[in-house]
């Protein structure tokens, strides 16, 4: 009959005696150290939750969300919205022409003229937003197809784009700036809004093209190429994406701080939309509008260049 001893040593492979001296090599124990860290003997809380504490908490997490939830509520109603279609589907469309006999790479201009109609005041900032149906920007191969280097202002991303953006990479044996299928679908429909007075006179409203981009697009992810002030210059030895009309540094060129990469209608359109309804802003009228209560006559003027079957304001 044989007995034996539970020693602690032997579980962490310390073996006593002679029976160390014969073994091979000690076993290294996978036993935790004793602490308390290691063997959870840390001091903890745990809370009793009981109808007379979680019902009290309830109630004022409650009433301190009530007040921010009626600010939203009221700041979301005072905000005022009005859409223009100019798809042009319907015959009676004043657009109705140009969508159907425009051609994307046409020289001629095709113009149409929306009137319209607001019953209530809009005052300033008013924003203006275009808006696209059914264009699914966030298809995984589109959202890839571009540069960021590129549009960084890095030189050499500029000269050697990134595979990703094919096959809008190079035209013509040249590197395409900017590069990839996000920048070459560009919308650069052109509209103007008129004010229709008493005397039936249109006069011309300005929009503001600053001020619609994020700060960190603007400041930070968007640069263009440096060494030159003179954006030609400074792109010189690439094309333009196939689509364009113009190339980048001619997007523009009254506003050097608005021309090139950082271009605010262009660094909207290259933050993609996450559903397949595209509203993008377009331009704000920053100056303070006079209060009319009556209603008062207004009209766009669209400069048809989008390829794009379905646009709408």
């Amino acid at each position: 009959m044989m007995a034996s001893s539970y020693n602690a040593k032997e579980e962490d492979g310390h073996h006593s005696g002679t029976s160390s001296h014969g073994a091979a090599g000690a076993v290294k124990s996978k036993k935790p150290d004793n602490t308390a860290f290691k063997q959870q003997r840390l001091p903890a809380w745990q809370p009793i939750l009981t109808a007379g504490t979680v019902l009290p908490a309830f109630f004022v997490i409650g009433l301190i969300f009530i007040p921010i939830g009626i600010g939203l509520f009221v700041s979301s109603n005072n905000i005022k919205e009005f859409q223009i279609d100019y798809t042009g589907v319907d015959i009676s469309s004043p657009c109705y022409s140009c969508a159907k006999n425009f051609s994307w790479n046409s020289t001629t201009p095709c113009v149409c003229s929306v009137p319209f109609t607001l019953n209530q005041s809009f005052e300033s900032n008013v924003f203006m937003y275009y808006g696209l149906s059914n264009f699914y920007q966030n298809h995984r191969r589109y959202v890839k197809s571009r540069d960021d280097s590129q549009l960084n202002g890095d030189r050499s991303a500029l000269t050697n784009p990134s595979k990703e953006c094919e096959p809008y990479r190079t035209s013509d044996g040249l590197p395409i700036a900017p590069c990839g299928a996000i920048a070459n679908s560009l919308f650069n429909d052109t509209l103007e809004l008129y004010h229709i007075d008493s005397n039936g006179t249109s006069n011309p409203i300005p929009l503001a093209k600053k001020g619609i981009a994020w700060w960190t697009d603007k400041h930070v992810k968007f640069r263009n190429p440096g060494g030159n002030n003179n954006l030609s210059v400074a792109f010189h030895g690439t094309n333009k994406p196939v689509n364009w009309r113009n190339p980048v540094y001619e997007l523009d060129p009254s506003d050097p701080e608005n021309n090139g990469f950082i271009n605010e209608d262009f660094i909207v359109w290259m933050r993609t939309a996450a559903l397949a309804h595209l509203p993008q802003a377009l331009s704000h009228h920053p100056e303070e509008a006079q209060h009319d209560p009556h209603p008062t006559q207004w009209q766009i003027l669209v400069d048809h260049h989008l390829q794009l079957p379905c646009a709408q304001l």
